[in-house]
């Protein structure tokens, strides 16, 4: 399970019982890295987003970043989250 045991103490105290299976299962994927960034999203919070050297901030697609006069690095994080948020039965796909 991805649910530290701070999230799942959290939850049941939010509920104001013990989780069932069901949803134990539906909110370790939801809590997932891979669903809600939550290790990563800090780290991520770190790096600058204006700069001499930023070419593109974040937004909808990869940021730029020039590291040299001729070339830039472009950096992205995808997320197959967003979709599935707004259109649930839709999904991701």
């Amino acid at each position: 399970m991805t649910l530290t045991d701070s999230e799942v103490k959290y939850i049941e105290g939010i509920l104001g019982r013990e989780m069932n299976e069901l949803e134990e299962g539906m909110l370790d994927v939801m809590f997932s890295e891979h669903c809600s960034y939550k290790s990563s999203r800090p780290i991520l919070k770190l790096f600058p987003t204006e700069g001499e050297n930023i070419v593109l901030g974040p937004g909808d697609d990869a940021g730029l970043v020039s590291i040299t006069d001729e070339y830039a690095l472009a950096v992205g994080m995808e997320s197959h989250n967003h979709p599935s948020a707004i259109e649930p039965y839709g999904g991701a796909g």
